[in-house]
């Protein structure tokens, strides 16, 4: 037993074990500090907040909102619902959208013209105004709430996970002074992309412009004119609400723009199989289709009725975690072509029955849209094309027939629909004749089913998984405390000094200087010449 050999094999593995593990990144486990949205937002946010759990850190979630999906959970987090002096009621917040809504099928009534484009952005540029003049009050509470403010910064947190689609999270990291990192692709005035990253406009389409990455001139003209509108309102309507809440509470030196700008990463929820190609940045981390997972079996009334789908198979219809139901003629246009149609149908519905629903077409307020979709029966996916439900689709290689209404929802259709994976529908202009045409080209060809199976495959062929990749690099934040050597500087430089307007400016200066000199002495230089042969004369 005590050989002369034996201590030394027993150092040696020890040595061996301690050089192996040197590599490995260790993240004890963090502190957390969780500021989400609620709706679809959340439900993505859940899921990534689940899988740090998993892992081992501690996380707390601060709501300032009233609520729809997000709900206390002891066993995965803390949770702070905080008392507001003006609370918005679910209601108003639900009026907003549907007036929006309302909005989004008027303006489509017609058609797709660009006017339609137009007098949709502003209607939804007056949304945006609305809503952050009623969280400014929400904001406004926190900051005033000295009791929550020192149990914050007491619980010293080593991270702050953010969704910036509202400001009370960034603004928060900053108070706090820990890193941060976004959970989400859009800011409260438009697309991170254009405000993180290189942004050409003539290749880079604008959100709400329904175009891809090869625009004619006139398409390069109207993208300009829809960036150039939400530039203007930020600036103008957006920013001041905030400004008085950030010099009173962060210092005379801070403003909303900066504060946002300034996190240390950005989980993109994207993936360019799906988007068009475009210049980055470091801090960018790209983790579209994180939530999606394989299909588990279905509850046995669905699977039921997915069953009895035979060979024909099976359509899902949803329109997404906000708009429930449409008017009652288009839900009536879409119940006649689902009655029509050899498939059975499960529809995500929410409103007023429709009295010519067909005996194959099963309604319910909640359906498992993931299960469905990676169901070997399913066929097609009706959508309104929600980022959630389009990766879903992709990662199960279900094509889709589009019905956007509002938000991304138009871009993320025809961004699916340029890669031959999609068909969009005006569901405003639509007839059930119209959806017919477009169930049997999608469900009865191979052109769409082959594309949408290829982006699939595509998607998949990853050295990590999305999800993977989240948690390292939030794990990475956490272990370097903050990602500063990653974060471009350019969100610190005014606008001028950014596309070099100030140096174009002195270089024609230079130049028209120099044009000058050279205009003056050829004229003295004639006159001298001129002046010289009269002379000789």
């Amino acid at each position: 037993m005590d050989s002369p050999g034996w201590k030394s094999r027993l150092q040696i593995a020890c040595a061996l074990s301690i050089f192996i593990m040197l590599p490995c990144p260790v993240t004890q486990g963090a502190k957390i500090l969780v500021v989400p949205v609620d709706g679809s937002h959340w439900i993505n946010m859940e899921i990534l907040i689940e899988k740090l759990k998993e892992h081992g850190h501690n996380i707390t979630v601060l709501s300032y909102l009233p609520t729809f999906y997000l709900k206390e959970r002891p066993d995965l987090f803390e949770f702070i619902r905080t008392k507001q002096e003006k609370d918005i009621e679910q209601l108003e917040l639900m009026k907003w959208i549907e007036y929006l809504v309302q909005n989004s099928l008027e303006s489509f009534q017609n058609s797709w013209a660009t006017w339609g484009k137009i007098k949709l952005l502003l209607t939804f540029n007056l949304f945006r105004y609305h809503l952050h003049r009623s969280f400014q009050h929400e904001t406004r509470a926190i900051f005033e709430n000295k009791s929550l403010l020192n149990r914050l910064k007491n619980a010293d947190f080593e991270i702050l996970l953010a969704d910036p689609v509202l400001v009370a999270g960034p603004m928060l990291a900053y108070y706090l002074k820990v890193p941060l990192v976004y959970n989400v692709r859009w800011l409260p005035f438009g697309e991170a992309h254009f405000h993180f990253a290189p942004s050409p406009l003539s290749y880079i389409p604008n959100p709400g412009s329904h175009f891809t990455d090869q625009m004619n001139f006139l398409q390069r003209t109207e993208n300009i004119v829809h960036y150039l509108i939400h530039l203007v309102t930020s600036e103008l309507f957006i920013y001041p609400i905030y400004k008085e809440i950030c010099h009173q509470h962060l210092g005379p030196d801070t403003d909303i723009q900066t504060l946002l700008l300034r996190a240390d990463l950005l989980l993109m929820r994207m993936d360019f199989v799906f988007e068009f190609p475009r210049p980055t940045m470091p801090n960018i981390v790209y983790i579209g289709g994180f939530q999606c997972k394989p299909a588990r079996p279905l509850a046995a009334e669905f699977d039921e009725f997915v069953q009895s789908s035979g060979k024909h198979g099976l359509i899902v219809m949803s329109l997404g975690s906000i708009i429930h139901s449409l008017p009652k003629q288009i839900t009536m246009e879409i119940a006649e072509a689902f009655a029509q149609v050899p498939q059975k149908v499960i529809w995500r519905y929410d409103g007023e029955i429709p009295p010519n629903v067909g005996n194959n077409t099963l309604l319910r307020k909640w359906i498992p849209q993931n299960d469905l979709l990676g169901h070997p029966n399913t066929r097609v996916f009706i959508s309104h094309g929600g980022t959630n439900g389009i990766y879903e689709a992709i990662y199960h290689g279900v094509p889709v027939i589009g019905m956007p209404l509002i938000f991304d929802q138009f871009d993320n259709i025809v961004r699916l629909e340029s890669r031959g994976a999609a068909k969009m529908l005006n569901v405003v202009t639509m007839h059930s004749a119209d959806l017919l045409q477009a169930l049997n080209e999608v469900i009865n060809g191979t052109f769409y089913r082959d594309n949408m199976k290829k982006l699939s495959a595509l998607h998949r062929d990853q050295p990590e998984s999305p999800m993977e990749r989240a948690v390292f690099w939030i794990e990475y934040v956490a272990r370097h405390k903050g990602a500063g050597h990653l974060h471009s500087e350019s969100y610190r430089l005014p606008w001028y000094v950014y596309y070099c307007v100030d140096v174009m400016g002195l270089l024609l200066s230079m130049l028209l200087m120099v044009t000058v000199l050279m205009v003056v002495a050829l004229k003295k230089l004639c006159r001298i010449a001129c002046g010289g042969k009269q002379k000789t004369e």
